[in-house]
């Protein structure tokens, strides 16, 4: 599992916060608009103390709130991991994204500054978590789809694996 960990959360990780700080740094926020498929794709510069869909997002308390999930959420696979419930490929590569994820959003909402959205510079738990894909399919739910970053697509992606592998794998027995 550490391999994994080393191999895939870290490196999405850093391409989370990269892109991000990349973002920030190239784009005003809720200002600055770059078009990259007509019509349907947009980089923009959003930012979001609350959860998916925009949800909660600037009140008072969302971010201490959403820490404490994001930590109880990271004990809680470290609790099933020991327990052995995560016992094949799929389910060990969907919680090697998932803790990519809720690691690079929790580190914006921990470090990145509320004013002007940089890295280290700011109150600590001050922060958002800086949005950038915008799509648009010109249908609902898709007409905007909400604003989301490399950290979201990787929690997506995990909750997706780990359905399946409920489904496929069999938590009693270890695979290789």
């Amino acid at each position: 599992m550490i391999r994994l960990f080393l191999l895939l959360s870290l490196p999405l990780y850093i391409l989370d916060q990269l892109t991000k700080s990349w973002i920030v740094a190239n784009f005003r926020l809720y200002e600055t608009e770059q078009e990259v498929i007509p019509g349907v794709f947009w980089l923009h510069h959003a930012a979001n103390t609350g959860v998916a869909f925009g949800m909660f997002n600037g009140t008072e308390y969302a971010n201490y709130a959403f820490t404490a999930v994001s930590l109880a959420a990271l004990t809680f696979i470290y609790v099933m991991h020991q327990k052995g419930l995560f016992p094949g490929k799929l389910s060990r590569l969907a919680v090697a994204l998932l803790v990519s994820g809720v690691f690079g959003n929790l580190t914006d909402r921990l470090f990145r500054t509320h004013e002007g959205g940089h890295l280290f510079a700011g109150t600590f738990l001050d922060g958002y978590v800086v949005d950038f894909l915008k799509f648009d399919f010109g249908f609902p739910p898709f007409h905007p789809w909400p604003s989301f970053n490399v950290a979201d697509s990787c929690v997506v992606c995990a909750a997706i694996l780990l359905a399946v592998a409920s489904f496929v794998e069999d938590p009693k027995s270890k695979q290789a």
